[in-house]
C-alpha cells in the first residue's frame, strides 16, 4: 500500500474513512482467464482489499480494516478471522508461502507508525519481525521460501529489496530515480517481476533474482501498468492497467476505472481481460489459484 505524499499509516486512515463514508461494496470476484466468465465470491457492504489464493486452493486470504480474513472461493460461508496477534494495522500487501504454511504481512506498527514486514504460521498466530526499517511494503516470497521481496523506502526513494525470510540483512536490487515496486518472485525462481516508472509512465519489468539484467517489459504509453502477478505455472502475467492521465505514473489510487490484463511470460501483446471499477485494493499480491484456470480480484461500488 504505497502513495509517495503519504505515510502509510496516514493513508490507511484516509482510505477507511472515505470507504465509510462513501459506504463502498466490495464485490471479491473470481474469472476463468479461459473464457473471461466473472463469478461473485461475495459483496461486503465495507471495504476489503487484496486475496490471495492459499496454494491448496481452498481459501482466498484478504485484509480489512486491519486484519486478516479467508473465505472459501467455492462454497463461500461467513468469513474466517486469521489470529495476527498484535498486528492489527495489516494493509493489502501480504503473500502466503508456496508450501501453504506461512503468511508473511505488511504491518503499520505502534512503535514508528510505518510499515513492516512480519511472517506468522498460516492458521494465525504471533507475527515474527522481519524488517526492522520501514516503511517496508511485502509483494513476493521466493518459491524455495528463503527470500521475501518487497518495495521499501530508503534515503528518500522506493526501491525493491530481498531480504531473508527468516531475517537478516536486506539486499537492494534497484537503484532507478522514481518509484520501483510490485517486486514477485516468478515459479522458478530465477526472475523478479516488478513495476517501475523510470521511463516515464509505470512499466511491467523484470530482472534476475539478484537485481541483474533489468528489462522493460510493456511499452504501452496509454497506461500505468501495475503489480505484475506470475501464474504458478509460469505462463502468465496479470497486472492492473490505469488509463493515463487519471492519475499521475506513481500513484496507485482506488475509486478509478482500471483493467486487469494479460500477457505471456514470455512478453508480448497486452490483452484486457475485464474492466472494472477499483485499483487500489484489487490487486496488490498475487491472487492466481493453484491450477492457473482462474484469478481473484476485487472490485468496487460506491453506493
Amino acid at each position: 500500500m504505497k502513495k509517495i505524499l503519504l505515510s502509510s499509516v496516514l493513508f490507511l486512515f484516509v482510505s477507511l474513512v472515505a470507504a465509510q463514508k462513501q459506504s463502498v461494496i466490495s464485490k471479491l470476484e473470481v474469472i476463468d482467464i479461459s473464457n473471461g466468465q466473472r463469478m461473485t465470491v461475495k459483496a461486503f457492504p465495507y471495504l476489503i482489499e487484496a486475496p490471495n489464493w492459499t496454494p491448496d486452493g481452498q481459501w482466498l486470504v484478504y485484509n480489512c480494516k486491519g486484519k486478516l480474513y479467508r473465505i472459501s472461493p467455492d462454497s463461500p460461508a461467513e468469513p474466517q478471522e486469521i489470529n495476527t496477534g498484535f498486528a492489527t494495522h495489516c494493509n493489502n500487501d501480504h503473500v502466503i508461502s508456496t508450501d501453504g504454511k506461512q503468511i508473511a504481512i505488511s504491518n503499520s506498527s505502534k512503535e514508528d507508525g510505518k510499515s513492516h514486514i512480519y511472517t506468522l504460521p498460516i492458521m494465525g498466530g504471533t507475527p515474527r519481525l522481519i524488517t526492522p526499517s520501514g516503511p517496508s511494503y511485502l509483494h513476493g516470497w521466493s518459491p524455495d521460501g528463503k527470500l521475501l521481496a518487497y518495495c521499501a523506502k530508503r534515503s528518500g526513494d522506493y526501491d525493491v529489496y530481498t531480504i531473508p525470510s527468516e531475517g537478516g540483512e536486506e539486499t537492494r536490487l534497484t537503484n532507478a530515480k522514481g518509484l520501483d515496486d510490485g517486486p514477485e518472485f516468478s515459479p522458478c525462481g530465477q526472475y523478479i517481476w516488478f513495476n517501475s516508472v523510470r521511463t516515464g509512465l509505470m512499466q511491467i519489468w523484470r530482472m534476475k533474482a539478484d537485481g541483474s539484467e533489468q528489462t522493460q517489459i510493456t511499452f504501452d504509453q496509454t497506461r500505468n501498468s501495475w503489480f505484475p502477478h506470475v501464474s504458478p505455472d509460469g505462463k502468465w502475467i496479470v497486472f492492473i492497467a490505469y488509463h493515463k492521465g487519471d492519475l499521475k505514473p506513481g500513484e496507485h489510487l482506488a475509486n478509478k476505472n482500471v483493467e486487469l490484463r494479460i500477457i505471456p511470460e514470455t512478453g508480448g501483446e497486452a490483452k484486457t481481460l475485464v474492466s472494472l471499477f477499483g485499483g487500489q485494493g484489487t490487486i496488490n499480491v498475487n491472487s492466481w489459484s493453484p491450477d492457473s484456470k482462474r484469478f481473484a480480484f476485487v472490485s468496487y461500488m460506491i453506493k
